[in-house]
């Protein structure tokens, strides 16, 4: 993999996925759906997906690509793969709360190695550089020439005072169980791959999720994490969070700065 031509390709298509959310969000009104599993999909979560598909089906037209709205993608598989959620957060976008993310990651023998995730409402940036490293860039955007960016690094934990973040949309009592395990200073919510990021930019220690999600929901802020110096680990025994499973499903994990004491289940 050309990592200096994955990383212009994957910024770029999620600015250009962003435009079309956005047009569609600041929009009067727009048709919410159904899939066949009751998640809602939106005329967004289509146009995004029809356009990064097609940009990195151009670009990288031999590694397979997963993307959550194609589902015929889901029954695939490989040891290299680019995997995408065009809109995470469709609930957020929905209710126009603004945590909604574009993800596009890169995964090479299960573990996601590159990743970009814009939340366009919010203004907000990140992505893993060729050398994997994980920056934030600096708004207004120019799809062509990268902006300022600075690189980001998980904070150093006090288990004494920890600041969480958590599902804003799926935030139940399993979750607060599990969090009134640790000494938390600050408890946030936050949606989508946000959360992730948070923990990225030091602005949150730990982020633990006990419900499902797809690996097109986490891999792209996996990476944007690890690149960051954090992990992902299965919430069960604390292995790392892997990926290319059947039908790309995930279990619990834990996303979290090195240094915080992680509690059993």
């Amino acid at each position: 993999m050309d990592f200096a031509k994955l990383e212009t390709v994957m910024r770029r298509l999620a600015l250009e996925a962003g435009d079309v959310i956005m047009e569609i969000y600041n929009s009067d009104d727009f048709e919410v759906k159904s899939k066949s599993d009751d998640s809602p999909v939106t005329a967004a979560d289509e146009a995004a997906d029809a356009l990064i598909s097609a940009g990195l089906r151009a670009e990288f037209p031999d590694v397979l690509l997963v993307t959550e709205e194609q589902a015929d993608s889901h029954g695939a598989s490989a040891n290299e793969f680019l995997i995408v959620d065009p809109l995470d957060g469709t609930k957020e976008f929905i209710h126009r709360r603004g945590d909604f993310t574009v993800n596009i990651a890169y995964v090479v023998d299960g573990t996601p190695i590159r990743g970009v995730v814009y939340a366009p409402a919010k203004g907000r940036m990140f992505f893993t550089r060729a050398d994997g490293s994980t920056v934030e860039e600096a708004g207004p955007f120019d799809k062509s020439t990268m902006g300022a960016v600075k690189e980001i690094k998980v904070s150093t934990p006090d288990n004494e005072a920890l600041f969480i973040v958590a599902s804003k949309s799926h935030r139940d009592q399993a979750t607060e169980d599990y969090i009134n395990k640790y000494k938390v200073k600050d408890s946030k919510s936050a949606g989508s791959s946000l959360k992730f990021c948070l923990v990225a930019t030091g602005e949150a220690d730990l982020y633990p999720r006990v419900g499902r999600t797809m690996e097109w929901d986490t891999a792209a802020g996996h990476a944007v994490l690890k690149g960051a110096g954090g992990d992902v680990v299965r919430f069960d025994d604390h292995t790392p969070l892997t990926y290319g499973k059947p039908i790309y499903e995930n279990p619990f994990f834990i996303a979290y700065a090195p240094g915080v004491d992680l509690k059993e289940a």
